[in-house]
Order: C-alpha cells, then sequence, then structure tokens
C-alpha cells in the first residue's frame, strides 16, 4: 500500500466513524420520539401527532438503512465487482428516499385527508400532552440536526456522502414537521376546527415527498454513473494537457464509483518519434503521478489513438 493510498484509507475510515456515530445519534433519537409520537397521538387521536409518528418510524428504518450501507461499502473489490462496491451507499440511500416517501409522505397525506373527511369531533383532552411530546422532539430532532451540520462543516470531506446528506434531510425535515404539527395542533385547540390540524398533516406529508424525491433523484445520478465534480476533472485534464509526451487529450470520461474511488478513462494523442517501449513507461508514470495527486482516481486508463514512431515520420 502507498503513502497516498494508506493516507486516504485512514481519511475514509474516520469519516466512516464519524458518520456512524452521527447516524446512531438520529437513530436513537427517531425510536425514543417515534414511540412517543405514536402514544400521544393514538391517545389524543391527533392526525398531525400520528403523521409525525410515522414520520419518525420512517427516519428510524432509514438510519438502519444507512449504517447497513456505511458498513457494506466498505468491502474489498473481487472478481464479480471488481471496481468495489462503493455504489452501496447510494443504493441504500435510495432505500431510504423511498422509505421516507412511502412511510412517511403517504402516510402523512392519508392522515390529512382522513381528518378532512370525517365529522367525527375527537376529545382535545389529550393535545397538552401531544404539544409537549413535540416540544421533547423539536429539542431532539435539533440537536441531531446540529451534530450532522457540524460534522458536514468541520469535515468537509464527509459533505458527498449521502448517509450523512439523508440524516440532514431527515433532521431538517423533521424541524419543519414538528413546527407544522404544532401549530395545526395548536390552531385546533384555539379554533375548535380540525381542518388546521389535516392541513398541517398534509404539509408535512407535501415536504417529505418533496425530500424524498430530492434524496432519489440524487442516489439515481450516482448510481447510473455520475461523473466528477467539474474542479477534479478540470484538473486532471490540465494535467495531462501539461505533460510534454501529449500532444493532446482528445477524450477525458469520469465517473464517481464511490465516496473514494473514482475511474479516470482518458483518450490521448502522443507526440511523435516514441517508441512501444516509450509508450509503456509515460503511460505507467503518467498513471502513477495521477493516482499520487489525487488519490480518488483508483482506475486510470489511458487509450493511446496516435503515438507514431521514427519509422512513420
Amino acid at each position: 500500500m502507498t503513502g497516498a493510498d494508506g493516507q486516504r484509507d485512514r481519511g475514509s475510515t474516520a469519516r466512516d466513524v464519524r458518520t456512524r456515530v452521527t447516524v446512531l445519534v438520529a437513530l436513537g433519537a427517531n425510536l425514543v420520539i417515534a414511540a412517543a409520537k405514536t402514544a400521544a397521538g393514538l391517545f389524543a387521536g391527533s392526525p398531525a401527532l400520528l403523521s409525525e409518528a410515522a414520520h419518525s418510524v420512517a427516519d428510524s428504518l432509514n438510519e438502519v438503512f444507512l449504517l447497513i450501507a456505511v458498513r457494506r461499502s466498505k468491502r474489498p473489490a473481487d472478481d464479480r465487482h471488481p471496481f468495489g462496491y462503493g455504489k452501496e451507499r447510494y443504493f441504500w440511500a435510495l432505500l431510504a428516499a423511498v422509505g421516507i416517501f412511502v412511510m412517511g409522505g403517504c402516510f402523512s397525506v392519508y392522515q390529512g385527508v382522513q381528518a378532512l373527511r370525517t365529522d367525527q369531533q375527537e376529545s382535545l383532552k389529550g393535545y397538552p400532552a401531544g404539544l409537549a411530546v413535540l416540544g421533547v422532539a423539536l429539542l431532539a430532532d435539533g440537536g441531531s440536526l446540529v451534530r450532522a451540520l457540524y460534522q458536514a462543516r468541520r469535515h468537509r470531506d464527509s459533505t458527498t456522502d449521502p448517509a450523512l446528506r439523508t440524516v440532514i434531510a431527515e433532521d431538517a425535515t423533521a424541524v419543519a414537521g414538528v413546527l407544522l404539527a404544532a401549530a395545526g395542533i395548536a390552531l385546533h385547540l384555539a379554533t375548535g376546527q380540525v381542518a388546521w390540524e389535516a392541513g398541517a398533516s398534509l404539509g408535512i406529508g407535501l415536504l417529505l415527498v418533496y425530500v424524498a424525491y430530492r434524496l432519489t433523484r440524487e442516489a439515481r445520478d450516482r448510481l447510473i454513473g455520475e461523473a466528477v465534480d467539474t474542479e477534479l476533472r478540470d484538473g486532471i485534464g490540465d494535467f495531462l494537457s501539461s505533460q510534454d509526451e501529449i500532444d493532446k487529450v482528445a477524450a477525458l470520461l469520469t465517473m464517481r464509483l464511490g465516496l473514494d474511488s473514482v475511474l479516470v478513462a482518458a483518450r490521448i494523442d502522443l507526440v511523435p518519434g516514441l517508441d512501444s517501449e516509450e509508450v509503456e513507461l509515460v503511460c505507467v508514470r503518467i498513471k502513477r503521478r495521477i493516482t499520487g495527486k489525487w488519490p480518488e482516481a483508483e482506475h486510470v486508463f489511458l487509450d493511446i489513438t496516435e503515438a507514431p514512431g521514427p519509422a512513420e515520420l
């Protein structure tokens, strides 16, 4: 293992530990909150509380998916998966987004519609306790969100981690959902009109559907093969163009294989006058320099489209 590989692996391990702790904090908070919201929602008969309970249950299941993603994505490459398992992270993030949509968004919309359709007047005795539960949930979700944002701000290498991004999206949505539910319940108490609470449930559901759509689109892009960011691509392209042995970079293709793995494929024209042995040495040197400069570029392929030898001049 080279020094660059060792440094990358240590950084990757440290990032995964931070992400795992962040996900565990969010999971613990959501499990407690889900139980409290469910009990309070059933006791009070509150559609907004039940919507928030479904939201927390969905988040809890999704955090389990994210923990699986962190563990499975670290498996080494093998014959069946020669480029490794880095994209497992995006697959499980996609399942988490689907969970948000089905368990959170759809159930919340259903609760809101049912509340609007029913004429039954529920007792409001349990609502003050429900508001207290939402207050505790706001503190727990807010604390989890602060932790996730702190990691993203303090450790820039974590910002592209789908597990961390999903936790941030879930916690931010949870805080917004708690505020919507509290507003709907408070207005229901003040006016006696269940429409306010039903509207809060619908708002929570639509918010979850939107968040699920954004997370799904992001995971889909990574799964089907997404190019690296422009800064990295331009850096590699400029490096190739600056090499004395390269006459022209005809094409440069990149694909992100995981958080720490990038595939680089370049079609290049070499300057005239190089024999086959020199061409091989040049390719090896360029590949090593790219990997040394950008450790995430694990797989570098150079396609020599033109390298006329002395006999051809």
